[in-house]
């Protein structure tokens, strides 16, 4: 059986994976993620991706639709109750909050959103706080830092539209195993889609902070949005993170954290200046010490 359907005025500019959680109350993010990739959901009949903006009068299509898998929750929505221990690490991370959004430093080691094997993430926390709080950007279970939260649907969309004209500038900074053959530069680097037959174009300026002992200090400042973008940049270059246990199959000691921080977030709104300064983690700061790295 095929389902279609169609987007109307109040439901356009949502994230398609939260209109369908909303029409589906049983979907979990990985079901919706799976079956994107397998086109078994797609969207005025093309390929589409979870974050993808819907539109009015978009034609919403899924493919081998049925009640019971839809609606009735054969597939199990974790509705885990939060420890309190949890919660309180979550208010602690908090660097600005106001009514309308909130900023957080999210520690290493918590997945910004649901998946295959995962019950706890930054996403079950807010949800455990408030149902009109939204995640607006995603950082990898092992990246440390700035997290903006969205705490109403008006600013979920501001942040939403901001994020798809770059305007949210974003920089990160990163300990690598030696150091690029520049000292600072683009990177144009085509990156494959792991479930599709497509690449993805993406964009990176890199600058080397300093450099000792066979370590990097590396800022990097993405231009566009892709998972595990920067890990895979610095790959490429030939000086791979400390501590990445995907990226970095040779690195001497397989027991470090990544240490990849998003240290800085900026970004106007109605002609007002946020700029946000992540407090790197000590496990990083530890690091820098030890390989006697000057930073800034």
């Amino acid at each position: 059986m095929i389902k279609k359907i169609k987007i109307i005025t109040d439901s356009e500019n949502q994230r398609l994976d939260k209109f369908l959680k909303k029409s589906f109350s049983s979907l979990t993010q990985s079901f919706i993620e799976k079956n994107l990739r397998k086109k078994n959901i797609l969207v005025n009949n093309k390929t589409s991706k979870a974050k993808y903006l819907i539109n009015k009068d978009d034609l919403i299509i899924i493919k081998n639709f049925s009640k019971e898998i839809y609606a009735d929750n054969k597939i199990k929505k974790t509705n885990k109750k939060i420890d309190s221990y949890l919660i309180k690490n979550f208010e602690k991370s908090i660097l600005h909050e106001n009514s309308n959004f909130l900023v957080i430093d999210k520690w290493s080691g918590i997945s910004t959103q649901g998946g295959t094997n995962i019950t706890i993430s930054i996403d079950t926390i807010i949800k455990n706080i408030s149902s009109n709080y939204n995640l607006v950007h995603r950082l990898d279970r092992e990246t440390s830092g700035l997290l903006l939260i969205a705490k109403n649907l008006k600013y979920t969309k501001i942040f939403g539209k901001l994020f798809r004209l770059q305007k949210i500038k974003k920089i990160y900074l990163a300990l690598c195993e030696g150091k690029p053959k520049l000292k600072e530069s683009y990177v144009d680097l085509a990156i494959k889609d792991k479930d599709m037959n497509n690449s993805v174009q993406t964009k990176t300026y890199y600058k080397v902070i300093s450099y000792n002992n066979k370590t990097s200090l590396i800022q990097f400042e993405p231009k566009t949005g892709k998972k595990h973008q920067l890990r895979i940049v610095a790959k490429n270059l030939g000086c791979p993170i400390v501590g990445d246990n995907k990226y970095n199959l040779n690195q001497s000691n397989k027991q470090e954290n990544l240490k990849l921080n998003a240290h800085k977030l900026e970004f106007n709104i109605e002609n007002i200046v946020f700029n946000y300064k992540s407090k790197l983690p000590k496990d990083f700061t530890d690091y820098v010490k030890n390989k006697q790295i000057s930073y800034f």
